[in-house]
């Protein structure tokens, strides 16, 4: 078990910011590969971005690439996710994800989610 906790979510306008955390506990948090997922209101659960064990890899859905930063930090078990430009279509909750499948979807653990409204 990979206990995981976010953090960060808020209400923000249309061009703004924020910064997404989540911090894991339990396991050997190095190990995983670490994801970002979020949901809609009416919406599936869709893919943001994932970043390899070492942090030396990342991956990101089209529609938040060049706005969104995945990182990580394997002496604090922390992954934070940078928003930049958001849009409104990013209104969702966001997921923190931990996994040892395959790259760059396969999740084994999910925390609760944090919310993330953009106003327009």
């Amino acid at each position: 078990q990979v206990p995981l906790v976010e953090s960060g979510g808020g209400l923000v306008q249309a061009g703004g910011s924020l910064r997404l955390s989540c911090a894991a506990s339990g396991g050997t948090f190095s190990r995983y590969q670490m994801g970002w997922f979020r949901q809609a209101p009416g919406k599936e659960r869709e893919f943001v971005a994932t970043i390899s064990w070492s942090g030396g890899a990342t991956y990101y859905a089209d529609s938040v690439k060049g706005r969104f930063t995945i990182s990580r930090d394997n002496t604090k078990n922390t992954v934070d996710l940078q928003m930049n430009s958001l849009k409104p279509e990013d209104t969702a909750v966001y997921y923190c994800a931990a996994g040892r499948s395959s790259w760059p979807y396969g999740m084994d653990y999910w925390g609760k989610g944090t919310l993330v409204t953009v106003s327009s």
